[in-house]
């Protein structure tokens, strides 16, 4: 298969993450349902941030062996990956922590009297911040999700680069099964807000959360670094840390504390479920 076929069907994959897209215009869901969503999302989260974690911490681990049972290995080499691991994982989480109260500042200053009609600053002020959240969160999880696909984009993309045709399309196969799932979680904040989010945004936001799927596999495609892929990782670890806890937060407020359990239950054995498609086929 040719290398372009690959790039093509990289794509594929991310554009996957559309298919749950369009629930982020269904207004007016049941207060319960809103919550089972939420949940679901969560679980989904939970699963990706499990996953994450794992694959980036296995080189650091394969380093500190080397270098301290094996003596195949230098301490330096460990020093420099855990150090990407710490600093990007960082990086992850703390970064959307100070961009978040960055954007909530500028909005809130929009939000004054030399910007605002009197009207505005008697009532609607809530409905729009809530939106506003509701749209950061959303554009948040596309992020960390984007990150995430990066590196799965990078693994198609490598095994290609090696030959290994037959592994690459299984990646392809699971990638896309696991981008439709993740879509959903994206637009779950959106789901039941005042105002529909545009076709344009939530085209924006499959982009940023499908779209590295088709780059990571044009950069994989182009040269292997360890390096490089656990440093994608552990960015993507950070982000979606960062999201879980806002979405926990956000489960607080809706309350149904049984939907909330299900609904990261679910959500963990879809994760697990299209986990499972990937080991099955030898991936």
């Amino acid at each position: 298969m040719s290398h372009g076929a690959i790039l093509v069907l990289g794509a594929v994959a991310g554009l996957t993450i559309f298919i749950g897209l369009p629930l982020g215009r269904v207004r007016n869901p049941p207060p319960g349902l809103r919550a089972f969503l939420n949940a679901i999302a969560i679980g989904i989260l939970i699963f990706l941030l499990w996953d994450v974690l794992s694959h980036a911490i296995e080189p650091v681990e394969a380093a500190l062996t080397a270098a301290a049972l094996d003596h195949t290995g230098s301490w330096s080499r460990f020093g420099g990956l855990a150090a990407t691991f710490v600093l990007c994982l960082g990086t992850g989480l703390l970064s959307l922590v100070y961009y978040d109260r960055w954007n909530g500042s500028r909005h809130r200053r929009r939000l004054g009297p030399g910007a605002a009609h009197v009207d505005e600053l008697t009532r609607p002020t809530a409905s729009v911040v809530t939106a506003s959240a509701a749209s950061r969160l959303a554009f948040f999880i596309a992020l960390g999700i984007g990150l995430h696909n990066f590196s799965e984009g990078l693994a198609i993309g490598q095994s290609a680069a090696k030959g290994e045709v037959s592994l690459a399309l299984m990646l392809i196969i699971g990638f896309a099964l696991h981008n439709a799932t993740e879509g959903f979680g994206i637009v779950a904040p959106l789901a039941g807000e005042t105002e529909r989010p545009s076709w344009g945004y939530l085209a924006l936001l499959g982009v940023i959360g499908g779209g590295p799927t088709f780059v990571g596999t044009l950069v994989g495609q182009s040269f292997v670094n360890d390096t490089v892929f656990l440093g994608f990782l552990a960015l993507a670890a950070g982000s979606i840390l960062y999201v879980v806890i806002l979405l926990l937060g956000v489960a607080h407020k809706l309350g149904h504390k049984e939907l909330l359990m299900w609904g990261v239950l679910v959500g963990l054995l879809v994760g697990f479920a299209t986990d499972f498609v990937l080991v099955a086929a030898g991936a």
